[in-house]
């Protein structure tokens, strides 16, 4: 089983452009991004998929592989169906979130250890949810399972609704899954999913997944218990300065 790993990087951010490239304790988040994820056991090959000139000399610079790609690419789903018309010689995937500089490989290795079961078109991570509140956040994208732990649907409402039980009971009436969005694709599955049009529940939810079981793919899920922060906007990088520093 031949494993690529590819991460989007986009210069542009409407909430904190520039990102990739900010200072996290003397490293950019992109390096420790591609450190991190180099610690894996599984995966063959590493690059990060760029639009920026910025970014590309950078990971250059700290001999990391990287390529230029389209800046018309609006999911990260997209910029890894550019890289795999060059490295089509992979059987599996994975896409790594680029704004997670803490990213644990061994959760990347557990998603890619899916793929052991030929079945298995796509894999992702879940963790069970314990706060009501995340459960309401429509930040945080629900996913209800099936008995094969492959997701039913996903969505930012709280799904299951637990009928005739208050809210505040919800936690001890049923299990509640969120969606940690690192995905890893067959490479034939991923080859199809690149060229299927938007469909509308994609677009209502804002959720590219849907599209893939609109169209019949199966998305099966391994349980974490990790969860490590993202940086969305500049507020966010003082958690992971402060957990850097208890390493």
């Amino acid at each position: 089983m031949k494993v690529l790993g590819i991460i989007p990087s986009r210069y542009e951010s409407s909430r904190f452009p520039g990102k990739p490239l900010i200072n996290i304790d003397g490293k950019s988040m992109i390096q420790r991004v591609y450190e991190q994820t180099s610690k894996s056991t599984l995966i063959n090959k590493l690059i990060v998929a760029t639009d920026d000139q910025r970014i590309f000399d950078h990971v250059k610079s700290f001999g990391g592989n990287v390529m230029m790609t389209l800046t018309t690419h609006t999911s990260g789903t997209d910029r890894c169906g550019e890289v795999i018309e060059k490295y089509s010689d992979f059987d599996i995937v994975i896409n790594i979130q680029g704004d997670e500089p803490l990213i644990n490989p061994n959760q990347l290795d557990d998603v890619i250890n899916l793929f052991k079961t030929e079945s298995v078109q796509i894999g992702t991570l879940v963790k069970q949810m314990t706060s009501i509140d995340d459960i309401l956040n429509p930040n945080r994208v629900k996913v209800v399972l099936d008995q094969n732990n492959k997701g039913i649907y996903f969505s930012r409402s709280p799904i299951p609704y637990v009928a005739n039980t208050n809210q505040k009971d919800w936690l001890t009436k049923a299990k509640f899954w969120k969606h940690i969005g690192i995905y890893a694709w067959r490479m034939n599955a991923l080859k199809t999913i690149v060229k299927l049009p938007k469909t509308e529940l994609e677009q209502q939810e804002s959720l590219e997944q849907l599209r893939w079981l609109y169209n019949g793919f199966k998305i099966t899920t391994v349980e974490t218990k990790i969860e490590t922060p993202n940086i969305d906007v500049p507020e966010d990088l003082e958690k992971v300065l402060s957990l850097l520093k208890m390493k």
